[in-house]
């Protein structure tokens, strides 16, 4: 597996877990981040919200490694430079990204998703046969508690429904023990207590890491009582409580309406 290249010498340059600073993206002369600036703390959930280009998934591509920024800063815990390493460096060091569409192992069970998690760093057919340890258990018993799907480990994937999918691959994404979790428009297609559900997980997960969160359901967004950040054009328009960002007249013209 890749490691993250050692940065020595390099001081903590802020306190803040996850620091973007006028980071800007161009492809082909159109500026999908324009001079991005945003700061999230260890255990803090951040709500992102903006319409359809307004350079959400792209900020998101920057925070892994996916996309390289033009010009602007990067760093993660301070002093990790998330501009000079390659996705798998990125993961390595703790940062998870869950995208719209769940990516489960459709024909294995929901407790073997996991235990292939777990052990992502080995080949999954020989994770799968190999004995678990007694940690291990522990681990995915834990996980599966944690995600609502304890009485469903048996099950295939493919039996889940579509909230309960996305519930396993956030299960999947813990097991690598992140410290930062990127999660893509999660109550997308659930039901309404599965989405209430969901604003609780993510709650509990906030605890002990950061989330953020991509979303355009503001009942959701309302439910999880964070901190929005809104986006437009590649830079942040607006940020504050849901209240306060809902009331901001340039958010209500270009994204809410009236």
């Amino acid at each position: 597996m890749n490691q993250p290249v050692p940065q020595h010498g390099l001081p903590t340059l802020t306190p803040t877990l996850l620091y973007l600073d006028d980071v800007t993206v161009s492809f082909d002369g159109f500026k999908a981040l324009n001079g991005l600036s945003l700061a999230v703390d260890e255990s803090e959930m951040r709500a992102i919200i903006g319409p359809n280009g307004a350079g959400k998934t792209t900020m998101m591509d920057v925070i892994t490694g996916k996309t390289r920024p033009n010009s602007g800063t990067a760093l993660f815990n301070g002093k990790h430079d998330l501009t000079k390493l390659d996705e798998a460096q990125i993961a390595t060091l703790g940062i998870g990204r869950k995208f719209q569409t769940p990516t489960v192992f459709d024909m294995h069970s929901v407790e073997d998703n996991i235990l292939l998690a777990l052990k992502a760093d080995r080949k999954p057919f020989a994770a799968l046969f190999s004995r678990r340890t007694a940690n291990e258990k522990e681990r995915i018993d834990a996980l599966l508690e944690r995600i609502r799907l304890k009485d469903h480990r048996a099950r295939k994937a493919s039996e889940l429904s579509h909230g309960q999918k996305q519930w396993l691959e956030i299960g999947m994404l813990l097991a690598q023990e992140p410290r930062v979790l990127l999660v893509d428009e999660p109550a997308a297609g659930m039901t309404d207590q599965e989405t209430a559900d969901t604003a609780d997980l993510l709650r509990e997960i906030a605890e002990t890491r950061s989330v953020i969160v991509v979303e355009h359901d503001m009942v959701f967004v309302r439910d999880l009582g964070v901190k929005v950040t809104c986006l437009h054009e590649g830079s942040v328009l607006a940020e504050g409580t849901l209240d306060q960002v809902s009331a901001d007249e340039r958010v209500i013209e270009v994204y809410l309406g009236r």
